[in-house]
């Protein structure tokens, strides 16, 4: 399928940056204008039936998700919604993290006074660490990448499933932001308590929208310390409750989560089989292809499943050479970071490899 004529920055660029950022789509963009174009014409009255608007966005997400709508919240990104996460917590509680893990994980939680913080370590028996860990330092949270931004090191969902079911009481949060759009997922169904995400990614929904996603029981683990204030009673407001207020606080922009529903639909009619059958099979002749090369560190190599973002061992030559060959990419760590959606194609491997093996 070509997909040069929606994402006409196919037609410049081989774009091996969508672990950096998603691209939009024509049929998005207008969208987008008509959207706007309504607003510059009706004004207020364009809000008028805002919330209704962004309950619908909401059904969408969660019903993509697999995940309940009343449990779902729509928010401006993963950060944001993180840290909210975060300031609603016990400080009693002890965090397990994984090394190296995405900075607006790990610092968020490093930075405030939370009992204990262990780490499990990042390489290729990550499932083993992870569990060593859980049951030598009994923590009462694991956070996490469900993949790593650097690395492209997946975890394995099945184990996650298989530790919910050893250790029910430890909540288990997680960052979608390089996973979410990538294959289908139910939440309600996954080992996960907490999954956030930003939707400029991999759900290539623009920026200033995200989600996230709680099961039941989180309700009594956050903000607990504001569940006896009585609520805003103004008409306005009065249906919002404690977690909406601290998740949805004012405005949302309608631009911002009516492009997140818009690139849903999208991804519904390509088919997520579709796309996580495409995505598996880039993944696997990249990730022979590199270890071949020599190009992926053995922590990658070693493992069985992968996601489609690598990082190559580089230099200045072939950074120059890529970028001359017109390949968006991004340089994370100690190499170059590369990653492939839905509009990649196995010619678009081929052409990286080709300027990889250049003499």
């Amino acid at each position: 399928m070509n997909f040069t004529e929606q994402f006409p920055v196919l037609n410049d660029y081989i774009y091996l940056d969508t672990a950096g950022s998603g691209i939009l789509s024509q049929s998005i963009q207008q969208w987008r204008k008509a959207h706007d174009e309504q607003f510059v014409q009706e004004g207020s009255k364009f809000r008028l039936y805002q919330a209704d608007f962004l309950q619908d966005v909401k059904d969408h997400v969660a019903k993509f998700f697999k995940a309940k709508a009343e449990n779902t919240f729509l928010v401006q990104n993963f950060s944001i919604a993180f840290n909210t996460f975060l300031d609603g917590l016990d400080r009693s509680h002890r965090f397990l993290l994984l090394q190296s893990d995405y900075p607006s994980v790990n610092y968020p939680i490093e930075s405030r006074n939370f009992k204990s913080i262990e780490y499990a370590e990042l390489d290729e028996n990550l499932e083993q660490n992870i569990l060593n860990k859980v049951r030598s330092s009994k923590p009462t949270i694991l956070a996490l990448s469900l993949i790593q931004y650097i690395s492209g090191i997946k975890i394995d969902l099945d184990f996650i499933k298989k530790l919910k079911k050893e250790y029910p009481d430890m909540l288990i949060v997680a960052d979608g932001t390089q996973f979410c759009g990538t294959e289908s997922f139910n939440f309600e169904e996954s080992g996960l308590d907490v999954l956030l995400s930003s939707g400029y990614k991999w759900m290539l929904s623009g920026y200033g929208n995200g989600f996230m996603f709680i099961k039941d029981h989180v309700y009594s683990h956050l903000y607990q310390n504001r569940v006896n204030h009585a609520l805003p009673q103004e008409p306005f407001l009065k249906h919002k409750k404690l977690l909406t207020l601290c998740f949805e606080p004012g405005h949302l922009d309608t631009l911002a989560f009516g492009t997140l529903k818009q690139s849903i639909l999208d991804l519904e009619q390509l088919g997520m089989d579709v796309i996580e059958k495409k995505l598996q099979t880039l993944s696997e002749l990249a990730k022979k292809a590199f270890t071949e090369r020599g190009l992926l560190t053995s922590e990658v190599a070693q493992r069985t499943a992968h996601s489609t973002i690598f990082n190559l061992k580089s230099d200045e030559v072939l950074t120059k050479r890529m970028q001359d060959a017109h390949v968006l990419f991004s340089p994370r760590g100690a190499g170059l970071r590369v990653s492939f959606h839905f509009y990649n194609t196995e010619h678009d491997l081929e052409k990286l490899l080709q300027i990889i093996d250049r003499a």
